[in-house]
């Protein structure tokens, strides 16, 4: 049995060190092996360590335990990737609070050249879930060797991860528990696919309930495992604002999609733009020419994307369209009201609909033309 992984897993379950002490615990000594095996004499290696940890570090009982859960992870193809491994995502290691060991199922390389994740509100409208699917198809055309991560939650989570396999893009899980279960167990059959088209992460060991806190933490590796945190909607408070804090504490780009001044999960992100905690997205590639990404454009990437992914208009929405396409070179806001016989209070959230949806272009003078 590897002894710097068996130690290392128990230094992660040692009752009041915390992260940040093991973290300090092992470069004042050299690795977690030492540390065990120098117990006895880190007062003078460690000042202040208190005793309590001392004992701790002398408690075979939680040795016991790690040799069970590497028992655990043999059984079940799980990699135990410990920080000095070269397996492990080498952004998040920059990270001060980085977790001593991660536990990781899958195929994807989590040292990917391009990783994103994408967050946002449990409680998805048909906006936030159309913004996953039309996002990731148009960055499937011009990247798609980009790795999508997300937290596997209810709502933007499970969309970006579903839109991802759909696309034939590799995407990664991060829970807030082990990997002996799946919560919520209703997206276990799309936990599934993900191990064949990306993994599932985690720091938490098996037996790990998916309490409220964990989630909070699990945030963190959301961000520092990629280059950029993309938030598709939320709320004015949620946990995709703290995914995206982190983000920025970590000196990550982040970016989010406007919204509805009056939409509530949309109140976030523009909170999130007004404050210049976020940069503006509309589309792939916009993100991808804002991280400097190199790419080649297909030869007419966005022809059609969008309209085939938004197919269900609206009467007027069809309306306006149908006026759209009598005029290639666009139509004055004004004009559009007239020939359509809409209200232009009305027709101002048409437009910005039809524009979310990828259909039409607003153009400098109040002018549209469809995409």
């Amino acid at each position: 049995m590897n002894e710097e992984l068996l130690y290392t897993m128990a230094l992660t379950r040692l009752p009041g060190l915390g992260m940040i002490g093991a973290h300090r615990l092992m470069e004042a000594v050299g690795s977690a092996t030492t540390v065990f095996r120098e117990a006895k004499g880190l007062k003078e290696i460690v000042p202040g360590i208190s005793q309590k940890v001392i004992d701790s570090i002398l408690n075979c009982d939680v040795l016991r335990l790690c040799e069970a859960e590497i028992r655990f992870t043999e059984k079940n193809n799980i990699r135990c990737l410990t920080l000095n491994d070269e397996n492990y995502p080498s952004r998040l290691r920059e990270c001060d609070d980085a977790p001593l060991l991660l536990f990781y199922r899958g195929t994807a390389d989590l040292n990917s050249l391009h990783i994103i994740n994408m967050v946002g509100t449990r409680h998805a409208t048909e906006y936030g879930k159309g913004i996953c699917q039309k996002f990731i198809n148009e960055l499937h055309e011009i990247m798609p060797d980009v790795l999508i991560v997300s937290g596997l939650a209810y709502g933007i989570d499970i969309n970006a991860h579903r839109a991802a396999l759909q696309y034939g893009m590799n995407t990664v899980g991060v829970l807030a528990h082990g990997l002996d279960r799946i919560y919520p167990a209703v997206h276990r059959n799309t936990a599934a696919d993900i191990l064949s088209h990306g993994g599932l992460l985690t720091e938490y060991p098996s037996g790990t309930n998916p309490d409220r806190q964990n989630f909070l933490k699990r945030n963190r590796i959301i961000a520092g495992i990629c280059d950029a945190t993309i938030v598709v909607e939320s709320a004015a408070k949620g946990g995709a604002l703290v995914t995206a804090d982190i983000a920025e504490s970590y000196h990550r780009d982040c970016f989010a999609f406007p919204g509805r001044i009056n939409d509530e999960y949309s109140s976030g992100c523009n909170a999130l733009i007004r404050n210049n905690k976020a940069t503006l997205l509309q589309s792939a590639e916009e993100l991808v020419k804002a991280m400097n990404w190199d790419y080649t454009p297909t030869s007419n990437p966005r022809e059609g994307i969008q309209r085939q992914l938004f197919p269900d208009l609206s009467p007027e929405e069809e309306l306006v369209m149908s006026q759209l396409e009598k005029n290639p070179d666009g139509l004055q806001i004004n004009t559009i009201v007239v020939n359509t016989n809409i209200p232009i209070n009305r027709m101002t959230g048409i437009l910005f609909e039809m524009e979310m949806k990828g259909v039409v272009r607003a153009l400098a003078g109040g002018v549209y033309k469809l995409i």
